[in-house]
């Protein structure tokens, strides 16, 4: 479990993911060592990582939520090439393990190359079944966090990293939206967020002032945004299920942002298909879980039906970049699906 440093160290990282260690110490009252330190720690032993993501619709990209059902000798297998692809993210395996759902990223284009939805999936004769919704509008996720990790500091603490983050005045950010000549940035970021910005330029081949600016101007017109990837077990989180809902369409906005403010929730979309809303619940054990469904959505008159896939195992977070390999490293002699 994490300490009360950890947990403020992990909500300052959600307020500004690049906010250097000086100001996060500041905000905590701590020395600058002492946050270096436990960053480090807990990027070893909680799994924590900040990534730049880039805000799907301006990068024209669309984002579908695929359930993919495969023989018990062969899920693990497909869902690790699902996880070394670089249009996935979110892999998960659930209901006792032959499912596996994730997020696909297609171009949204007239006439793209969608090969993993049209022409990869459909060809492994190792994946028994395959629905794909298409993720319509995002309630609760993406730059909005699940509220029990971003719950320690107070008012005071989160004003002097959001006025460090409104600081600087020598630039005044241009808002811009993606561009092709981005590619890279993109890349450096979803590999590590926390990059410098003379590591960034040595992967752009800008300058570490062009770099610095182009961040300014991307997050100020809402194309980039920072997400921060942590084990929510060791919030005490240890049950985790994905909850496909039928709601009917005038009730949908309605219950999606009812739901988007329950704690229990780190994620809530709207999406295409019999279930057109799907959550994420991360709970303390089956008894907490089961409190949830019964008496908070149980409360909901609008949702017709529910469906229950518990979590097994996170394979990947919120970045399609793939830098850990040892969490994927199969066997040389193991057979491998690919996808």
């Amino acid at each position: 479990m994490l300490d009360d440093l950890d947990r403020a160290l992990i909500h300052a990282l959600y307020i500004d993911g690049r906010a250097p260690f000086s100001q996060i110490a500041a905000a905590l009252d701590v020395s600058p060592q002492t946050v270096a330190r436990r960053y480090r720690r807990l990027r070893t032993e909680a799994s924590l990582r900040v990534v730049g993501l880039p805000d799907p619709h301006q990068a024209g990209q669309t984002q579908w939520l695929v359930r993919l059902t495969a023989a018990a000798s062969t899920a693990q297998d497909v869902a690790h090439a699902l996880v070394r692809r670089q249009d996935t993210s979110w892999v998960k395996l659930t209901s006792g393990g032959t499912e596996i759902v994730a997020i696909i990223h297609t171009p949204t284009e007239s006439g793209a190359d969608n090969s993993l939805l049209l022409r990869d999936i459909p060809r492994t004769n190792h994946i028994t079944a395959v629905s794909a919704h298409c993720i319509l509008h995002t309630y609760l996720g993406g730059p909005t966090n699940w509220r029990r990790s971003t719950d320690s500091l107070d008012d005071k603490q989160q004003r002097v990293l959001r006025e460090h983050e409104a600081a600087d005045t020598s630039y005044t950010p241009v808002p811009r939206q993606l561009a092709e000549g981005d590619a890279a940035l993109l890349v450096a970021l979803q590999r590590d967020g926390r990059a410098t910005h003379a590591e960034l330029a040595q992967a752009t081949g800008w300058s570490p002032v062009t770099v610095a600016r182009r961040l300014a101007d991307l997050q100020a017109g809402g194309a980039l945004f920072f997400d921060v990837e942590v084990d929510t077990g060791h919030f005490g989180a240890n049950t985790r299920a994905l909850l496909w809902m039928s709601v009917s369409p005038a009730h949908l906005e309605h219950v999606a942002t009812t739901l988007a403010g329950h704690d229990e929730l780190a994620f809530v979309a709207a999406t295409t298909g019999p279930t057109n809303l799907v959550a994420q619940a991360l709970c303390r054990d089956p008894a907490d879980l089961h409190h949830y469904l019964a008496r908070r959505l149980g409360s909901l008159d609008a949702i017709h039906t529910l469906e229950t896939s518990p979590v097994l195992q996170n394979l990947k977070a919120a970045s399609p970049i793939l830098t850990d390999l040892a969490r994927t490293r199969r066997s040389a002699t193991a057979p491998r699906p690919r996808v």
